[in-house]
């Protein structure tokens, strides 16, 4: 027989720390508070402190607010006009800013441009006259203009020198400062998207909502058009609807037959969204409630079923503005969108069309530098309010 014996060792004990902190009484109190703050927030709060995690998506935000606020104010950035003629300078190349000359800080200023005829090929050579620096003026009386066609003005954020001039992105074929129509252009080529994107958000709601509500016969034929819609290839689409506006018609009525056509084709997408998301709602509680206590189908469908998606409604849309400005700009380019006198930054690159052109003067094609901006800015953006959307992120 063994004779088992315990174990002799003591058993260790766990340290045991005491905090030398201050015992703060309000510390659970304040906990809850935070607490019942992140619960008791609406749907929109959450999106927004989930949106500002997307770092990305913030500073896409805040660059588009800037260009559509320069929209506001584009004679006062613009150094000129946009239809101002400089005859002694087509096709100048940019104008570079300084802040020395020979060592000596002069802030920012510019270098006279002088005219040389090519030899070879006859063609101006614009070339930078060292020896006359020109200052830049800010917040100057310039040219004059109508801001948004109604007031007159002369206030200029930036003026050229007295006597001199401030191409800093160049001129086109006829002596226009290209900078000047590029900030000019952002106004049409920015709200093209909007109003588009807003007519077509509009169609998708009715349309979308009324055949996944109603569903049946209202639902097939929606769905139907819907499918002929997206049948067709969207740029021959495009070009014949745009080539069939009438060439009598006045610029402002091309733009918003332009705004109108692009919002025509891209409502499907969206519409379909909405309906699939009212199939499924539509069968919940809160709306056989509603519509058992007489309420009509237009407040079921915009009072209780629409709110639980317009989050997800709007970030869709937001990835949808994209599409209309390069649909706008592909137009103009090709020549059958907008046409002069509107000036946006597709009909800027049609100038740009002749590659002999473009070889030697490549600042025409600056124009396209703020599309791709834009564009990335708006998928950045959208993306960010789609994650803060998505109620399981």
């Amino acid at each position: 027989m063994t004779d088992i014996t315990p174990n002799s060792n003591p058993p260790r004990r766990t340290p045991h720390f005491v905090s030398q902190e201050p015992w703060d009484p309000y510390v659970s109190e304040r906990l809850t508070k935070e607490q019942e703050r992140y619960y008791m927030a609406g749907q929109w709060k959450l999106m927004w402190w989930r949106f500002r995690r997307h770092r990305p998506a913030v500073v896409s935000a805040i660059f588009l607010a800037l260009m559509y606020f320069s929209t506001l104010i584009s004679e006062w950035i613009a150094p000129y006009d946009l239809h101002t003629r400089n005859s002694r300078y087509i096709f100048a190349a940019p104008q570079s800013v300084h802040l020395f000359h020979e060592g000596r800080f002069m802030g920012p200023f510019v270098y006279g441009l002088k005219m040389e005829r090519d030899p070879a090929t006859l063609q101006r050579v614009y070339s930078p006259d060292t020896t006359k620096p020109q200052q830049l003026r800010f917040f100057c009386l310039g040219e004059r203009y109508e801001f948004w066609g109604l007031i007159e003005g002369r206030f200029h954020l930036v003026c050229p020198p007295e006597d001199g001039t401030f191409f800093w992105l160049g001129t086109d074929r006829l002596g226009r400062d290209m900078f000047s129509r590029i900030v000019y252009a952002a106004r049409i080529s920015l709200t093209i998207g909007i109003i588009g994107i807003s007519l077509s958000f509009a169609l998708a709601l009715i349309l979308g909502g009324l055949a996944g509500y109603y569903g049946g016969w209202v639902d097939s034929v929606v769905q139907r058009i819907t499918e002929i819609i997206k049948s067709f290839p969207h740029l021959p689409l495009w070009l014949a609807l745009s080539a069939a506006l009438p060439v009598t018609w006045s610029p402002l009525l091309i733009y918003f037959g332009i705004t109108l056509i692009l919002a025509l084709l891209d409502w499907p997408g969206l519409g379909r969204a909405v309906r699939s998301k009212l199939l499924s709602l539509r069968e919940e509680d809160y709306a056989a409630a509603a519509q058992m206590m007489g309420a009509k189908p237009a407040r079921i469908i915009g009072r209780h079923l629409l709110p639980g998606f317009m989050s997800h409604l709007i970030a869709s849309a937001t990835l949808s503005i994209p599409s209309m400005i390069l649909a706008e700009t592909a137009l103009s380019f090709l020549g059958l969108g907008l046409r002069p006198p509107i000036t946006s930054w597709g009909v800027l690159l049609n100038e740009a069309t002749d590659i002999n052109v473009v070889a030697v003067n490549w600042w025409l094609m600056l124009p396209v530098v703020p599309v791709i901006l834009v564009i990335l800015a708006y998928q950045f953006m959208g993306d960010g309010m789609r994650d803060a959307a998505d109620p399981y992120a």
